[in-house]
């Protein structure tokens, strides 16, 4: 079993991207620890929050109060809601947050069963609770559960290969070709999406991108894909390497046929309904671009835009870490297309939109999003709501993907975090 510890600022966002699941039949509340009670037993945000309000009000100077905890047996497992009850109360009790008020959701939109915790790391004197050595007390814990519950064991091989999977390219340390491979031959595995454009924006989050290249050669037609690294402005700062040197799983051909095989999978998928929810959420309660992509990011969804030479945003992609889905913005919904955005940020024209309520909704496609080969899908992206692309990537694949363990992710993120500090204080002498 791997579990996965995410700290936020935002309770809300952690209590309603997981209560959509509930309010979209893709969930449901398995148990609540020191949680108000209601009449009926269901919950909306509101009310959810209410038995964390004393803590937050009594928080000392905690910035990260939210815990959002996943907890993620082998997919062979067969763990019932019982089990799961029980594991989740002894890895809070284990971990020091057995006395803190936690919510815990079960997720079916996936076959990979799993529930997350929501809760607050202060106590109710607004103390944080000591988070010393969490890694290796997480790792420690699950382990135990895994031997008490009968589960199967995630391996330090299983942990470190996956480590390798998920690591933005740095160009700068050299050997970029392998660590090109070491993403997209994995990719696919993992996520779904149905256009090249839809793959480019996925890639974007790990600084890399592919031009489709095609031409006649020797009276026949011929079509490839170039890969490149990138920087963190987007910008291309390698020679190309041909899809071949990676395998026949990164070339068009594959790729093509995964782009069919997740259009039949994405055609009645439950979590787009809760990923436009979220969206629509986003962009009710926002007034600019960086809150929005905060505000989504803390939910486990990446946003990517894409805009050309003047400035005007051509393309939306949704990255959802949750269910591994990627999503065009007209995909999800034509209020939610390139042309919303770009007259919300550049015009200023705040757009009306209702929440959807209806949990199926008809697939639009728009042109200017899905056939991308005439633009540049790298240029600009500017996707994070942290000053480093690396950071921010930690951030949100860190808590998120759970075949990915993100220990040596937490680890690095901390580091840089203390290096900004060391410099800040070095600058104030």
């Amino acid at each position: 079993m791997i579990a996965k510890i995410g700290r936020s600022e935002n309770l809300y966002g952690a209590l309603a991207y997981n209560n959509l699941k509930v309010e979209n039949e893709n969930g449901q509340i398995l148990f609540a620890n020191k949680m108000i009670e209601t009449a009926n037993g269901h919950y909306s945000v509101a009310q959810l929050a209410q038995s964390f309000a004393p803590y937050l009000i009594a928080n000392r100077n905690t910035e990260k109060h939210t815990l959002h905890i996943s907890l993620n047996p082998d997919p062979k497992d067969n763990v019932d809601d019982d089990k799961f009850r029980e594991m989740a109360e002894e890895y809070m009790r284990e971990m020091g947050y057995g006395e803190q008020p936690f919510v815990v959701f079960k997720h079916t939109d996936i076959d990979r069963s799993h529930i997350h915790i929501v809760s607050v790391c202060v106590d109710e004197e607004g103390k944080k609770i000591s988070d010393k050595f969490e890694k290796r007390r997480s790792m420690n814990v699950c382990r135990e559960l895994e031997r008490k519950h009968d589960l199967i064991p995630a391996t330090d091989k299983e942990r470190q290969q996956n480590d390798k999977i998920f690591r933005p390219v740095d160009y700068q340390t050299g050997d970029i070709k392998s660590q090109i491979a070491s993403v997209i031959r994995h990719l696919p595995k993992y996520y779904q999406f149905q256009t090249l454009g839809e793959y480019n924006a996925l890639l974007s989050l790990f600084h890399i991108t592919t031009d489709k290249v095609e031409g006649e050669l020797q009276g026949k037609f011929q079509q490839g894909l170039l890969y490149f690294a990138l920087n963190d402005k987007g910008e291309k700062v390698s020679h190309p390497f041909k899809a071949s040197l990676f395998g026949k799983d990164a070339g068009i051909s594959a790729l093509e046929l995964h782009f069919e095989k997740s259009k039949e999978n994405l055609k009645n998928f439950p979590t787009k309904q809760t990923v436009k929810s979220a969206v629509t959420m986003a962009l009710q309660s926002t007034s600019d671009e960086q809150t929005f992509k905060k505000q989504l990011g803390e939910q486990g969804i990446n946003v990517v835009v894409r805009r050309n030479d003047t400035g005007r945003i051509y393309g939306m992609t949704f990255i959802d870490h949750n269910s591994k889905t990627v999503w065009n913005g007209s995909r999800l919904g034509k209020e939610l297309s390139a042309n919303t955005f770009n007259d919300f940020w550049n015009n200023n024209i705040k757009p009306e939109i209702k929440e959807p309520s209806q949990p199926q909704q008809k697939v639009s496609h728009s042109n200017d999003e899905d056939n991308l080969s005439s633009e540049k899908p790298h240029q600009l992206f500017d996707f994070l709501n942290t000053d480093k692309h690396e950071d921010g990537l930690i951030e949100a694949l860190g808590g998120l993907l759970p075949e990915a363990q993100g220990e040596d992710y937490e680890e690095l993120d901390f580091a840089n975090r203390m290096k900004k500090k060391r410099k800040y204080k070095r600058g104030q002498k």
